[in-house]
């Protein structure tokens, strides 16, 4: 205890250890806990926070993922359309023949 905190110690007349101040130590364990239970809390604190950023990222990314889903479906389709007129385009020309 001494070599803790030597104010929690009572000496001698002869400055040797005579006794421990019982009192003082729990009132110094309560406000190591009280200290320790204030850092927990704030992590707790912290961690939701980290949580709800988390969560509303996630909201954002499938919001954004969707959004590019529809402009991959909406190229998609023009594509489709382009290489459809391109296809027309280059077809070889068939002839009718006039026979009359």
């Amino acid at each position: 205890m001494e070599k803790a905190n030597p104010n929690l110690v009572v000496r001698d007349a002869e400055r040797k250890v005579y006794s421990v101040r019982y009192e003082a130590v729990n009132a110094m364990l309560l406000n190591e806990f009280l200290k320790e239970h204030g850092k927990v809390e704030e992590r707790d604190r912290k961690v939701q926070q980290l949580e709800v950023t988390a969560a509303q990222q996630k909201r954002d990314l499938d919001a954004r993922i969707a959004q590019q889903q529809k402009q991959i479906e909406a190229l998609t389709a023009t594509v489709q359309k382009v290489s459809g007129r391109l296809q027309l385009n280059n077809a070889e020309p068939q002839f009718v023949a006039n026979d009359h």
